[in-house]
């Protein structure tokens, strides 16, 4: 294809990106360059019938002033990303030279905040993943083997987690695990333990969100195994039988590696979902148990009556870095494969 042709065909596909991905990837990173400004307070004398108070308030004046001098707030560098709140370069320091064993340095830093959120995010991201791709491979090949009078409503209902929202899903299940729900009372009398509760456990807590996050996703590496099935050649399927493979040899040695490309298209999509993982948390009132990246950054913009928009930002950058270093292993495995066809 001449690069003229080529250029006139990708040029609106390249505008589109810088508009909505690189610019606004642009300007967070700029913000999470500054932090609020500082609350200037004024002395204010009030009088009633029983005398006058002196109060400290916030001047309004004067903070409109420095908002209009300054829009984007005091610029902190990488302050913001070395903060306590984040990557605590000084309390991961002290943490370290004051631990007798790894042990106890990880629990140490498993207390600060960014880095208890991105253990769960990466626990979340691979755990639910893998199951994610091996239920919704299982689920497709059964469907594909049922008869087609029943194919229908089968895929129906194999498609319903994927058709309810995300957070109405959580708050479904969130309802279903109470101690007055159908899961929480069944657990309850079948242990014959009127206390255990899902939610109080930490554990069980991140169980139920990790059972939640494969329920709701699965459906969409059904539909795309399924897409795939359908175009798995038959004649080596029939080749396979005669030479006397079993059914088992033939998902393995024929139908698994045709969709080896749809799997890993499947694991880019979910890893870049579930480490943005947010519903389900709020879904589950889990703050408590489980935190993610995007909570964090969620917590900020919700910081009482001033949003911290620098420390959201950069919550907000480094869950990009952290999604492009998990991606970027399957961006060289598939690139590769794609020179070694070519």
């Amino acid at each position: 294809m001449p690069h003229r042709t080529f250029l006139a065909f990708i040029w609106p596909s390249l505008l589109a990106m810088v508009l909505f991905i690189a610019i606004p990837i642009l300007s967070v990173g700029y913000q999470s360059l500054f932090v609020e400004h500082p609350q200037m307070m004024t002395e204010v004398e009030s009088c009633g019938p029983f005398g006058c108070r002196t109060e400290r308030r916030v001047d309004a004046a004067a903070m409109s002033e420095l908002r209009a001098e300054s829009p984007m707030g005091r610029f902190n560098g990488m302050g913001t990303y070395a903060n306590p709140s984040h990557l605590a370069f000084d309390e991961v320091g002290a943490a370290w030279r004051s631990s007798e064993s790894f042990g106890q340095f990880l629990r140490l830093v498993m207390n600060l905040p960014f880095y208890k959120a991105l253990f769960f995010t990466l626990a979340y991201t691979f755990i639910v993943t893998p199951l994610v791709i091996v239920l919704g491979f299982c689920i497709a090949i059964a469907v594909n083997t049922v008869s087609a009078r029943l194919k229908g409503p089968v895929i129906f209902f194999s498609l319903l987690p994927m058709i309810v929202t995300p957070l109405i899903g959580a708050l479904v299940l969130f309802w279903m695990i109470d101690a007055r729900g159908v899961i929480g009372a069944t657990l309850q009398q079948v242990f014959n333990d009127p206390q255990l509760s899902l939610k109080a456990s930490p554990t069980l807590t991140w169980v139920t969100l990790f059972v939640y996050g494969v329920w709701h996703s699965a459906p969409f590496a059904f539909v795309v195994f399924y897409a795939g099935l359908q175009t798995v050649p038959q004649d080596t399927l029939e080749s396979a039988m005669v030479d006397g493979a079993s059914r088992w040899e033939r998902v393995r040695f024929v139908t698994i590696p045709y969709l080896m490309p749809l799997a890993t298209f499947i694991a880019l999509m979910q890893l870049m979902d579930n480490f943005r993982v947010f519903e389900p948390i709020i879904g589950f009132s889990a703050e408590a148990n489980a935190t993610s990246l995007s909570y964090l950054i969620y917590s900020d913009l919700r910081s009482g009556d001033f949003p911290l928009f620098g420390s959201a930002a950069a919550s907000s950058m480094l869950t990009i870095g952290g999604v492009v270093i998990l991606l970027t292993p399957v961006l060289i495995r598939t690139w590769r494969e794609f020179k070694r066809k070519g």
